[in-house]
């Protein structure tokens, strides 16, 4: 897949390549769910039987980020249900050919339907453009499917929207997902994603606190997004092919003063340098939500209590 950034990129693209049909869609693609496969499955039908090629246009920051970080704003940015590099990975995974980031600043905001409609999608050679069925876009949501009909019937490209996905009666969205993923429902996430819900990362180097009391931790690098996880958790990673067990802290680490998040990852019967190694951490159960001790020790003594309850949910999981 290859990836183009910015709208600049987008016209030298069209410049560079002015022979290649595409059949496209749009939106935030947070946690490529159950309903965005259903979307991308459909171009990917459409591009098949038209000789095309495949592009997804998506937005950086997504819009209510952008809000939430206004100046004055009394917004809250709902987490990230994914870093966006891992929204790229999993089109890659799903055979996309083209993704193109579209960075939501003041100008896009501000940018009217027909403008959108002007300046970025007819700046390549689009055959089919599909949307979600709530789809909306141009400056204060002005513009939906009936506007994209109008202007598909005179530029001959076929407009599609999907309907919507159910899943025991109930929309698949990133915002259930969000709310499973909350409520330690790491099952429902699973069936609405169509996979379990794993955070993949980078092992840095951190305070090392954790040799100081015992309990070994990789330190995994996040993106400034908040992700909906906070707490203690069982986990089962995967490394170099090999999974191992442990729990995992996602929080600010209070009981140290600290107040960015950070996620760190105690191996159990582990001792390996895994420095600058990728990481994939599946979710299995929450355990309890991040708290602050009085001192170190109480806090050794709690996690050698995570580590015991997480050991049970574990052989409780393999008995069954």
């Amino acid at each position: 897949m290859y990836l183009i950034r910015g709208q600049h990129n987008l016209d030298l693209f069209k410049k560079r390549h002015p022979k290649i049909k595409l059949c496209g869609t749009i939106g935030n693609f947070d946690g490529l769910h159950l309903g965005h496969q259903s979307i991308l499955n459909k171009i990917k039908t459409n591009a098949k039987e038209l000789n095309a090629k495949t592009i997804v246009f998506f937005t950086e920051p997504h819009a209510a980020e952008y809000f939430a970080n206004a100046r004055n704003s009394q917004i809250e940015a709902p987490p990230r249900i994914f870093p966006w590099r891992k929204k790229v990975m999993l089109l890659k995974e799903n055979e996309i050919d083209y993704a193109f980031f579209l960075k939501f600043n003041n100008s896009l905001r501000q940018m009217s339907p027909d403008e959108f409609i002007n300046e970025i999608l007819e700046s390549i050679n689009l055959l089919s453009f599909t949307v979600g069925d709530d789809f909306k876009f141009g400056a204060d949501r002005r513009g939906d499917t009936d506007l994209l009909r109008k202007w598909g019937k005179k530029k001959n490209i076929l407009i599609e929207n999907t309907e919507t996905l159910l899943y025991q009666n109930e929309r698949v969205s990133s915002t259930r997902i969000r709310k499973a993923l909350l409520d330690n429902n790491f099952k429902l996430a699973e069936r609405l994603l169509g996979r379990p819900y794993v955070i993949s990362g980078k092992v840095v180097h951190g305070q090392h606190l954790g040799r100081t009391i015992d309990v070994p931790t990789a330190n995994i690098w996040l993106p400034k997004q908040k992700l909906p996880i906070k707490g203690v958790y069982v986990v089962e990673c995967t490394l170099k092919n090999k999974k191992v067990y442990g729990i995992a802290n996602m929080g600010v680490r209070p009981t140290i003063g600290g107040n960015s998040p950070v996620l760190e990852v105690h191996l159990f019967d582990f001792d390996m340098n895994i420095y600058s190694e990728r990481l994939d951490i599946k979710f299995i159960e929450k355990i309890r939500d991040e708290k602050k001790f009085d001192n170190l020790d109480m806090l050794k003594s709690q996690i050698q209590k995570d580590i015991s309850k997480a050991k049970d949910i574990l052989k409780l999981q393999n008995d069954h």
